[in-house]
């Protein structure tokens, strides 16, 4: 189970592990984070940056290094990681990869109530999305050989992605199988609803007694 941590935005992962490589200004920070994808890898609100940063030196995971200026640029505050943050850093990785969680993407939220839509229509959104995706994997893997300097451990979390969105990618092609085949159970009963209006009666009993898992 997650535990409740003084600073749970996820901004603040980022933020300790691009400074535990060495001392710098927000700003800076940013301009790694960006550099390195990270707002790609995890929900990041850049506008709270600072506060962020803050709250980390307020619970004692950052401390103030000294400032800096360039030019006639403002001063700014340079922060170190502190011996507590490295120790944050490591046991908020322990948990976000050891610690499983139920994540619940838009898409799921789209199938929970698809019964909105007729099988045509599906059809047709799906495909439409599918080819989307296909590109998007096209893209991606494209981008993954052409980094084929760096690291492999640097580039885990995009393996990661295209591994989840090949996944869903088969699990589409097969859904809409069944549609286009007439295999999928109930699609009769999906059918007649679109086509009449008139909730059929397994349908509504179904209802009354709710989904599995309710």
């Amino acid at each position: 189970m997650a535990k409740r941590r003084k600073v749970s935005n996820l901004l603040g992962l980022a933020v300790l592990s691009t400074v535990s490589v060495k001392p710098m200004h927000p700003y800076e920070m940013a301009s790694l984070m960006r550099e390195r994808g990270k707002d790609h890898d995890m929900d990041i609100k850049w506008g709270s940056l600072y506060t962020v940063v803050g709250n980390l030196e307020k619970h004692g995971f950052l401390a103030v290094e000294g400032s800096t200026r360039e030019g006639a640029r403002p001063e700014r505050t340079v922060y170190r990681i502190t011996d507590a943050g490295l120790e944050e850093l490591a046991d908020w990785v322990r948990e976000l990869i050891g610690v499983p969680e139920r994540e619940r993407p838009r898409f799921e939220a789209g199938l929970s109530v698809l019964g909105a839509l007729g099988p045509d229509e599906t059809v047709s959104l799906l495909r439409g999305r599918l080819d989307t995706m296909e590109r998007q994997i096209a893209d991606e893997q494209a981008a993954l050989d052409a980094a084929s300097e760096v690291p492999r451990l640097f580039l885990v979390e995009s393996e990661y992605d295209l591994a989840i969105r090949r996944a869903e990618v088969a699990w589409v092609r097969g859904f809409v199988a069944e549609i286009e085949d007439g295999s999928l159970p109930g699609l009769d009963l999906w059918r007649t609803f679109h086509e009449t209006g008139k909730v059929p009666p397994e349908i509504a009993e179904l209802a009354e007694r709710g989904a599995p898992g309710d």
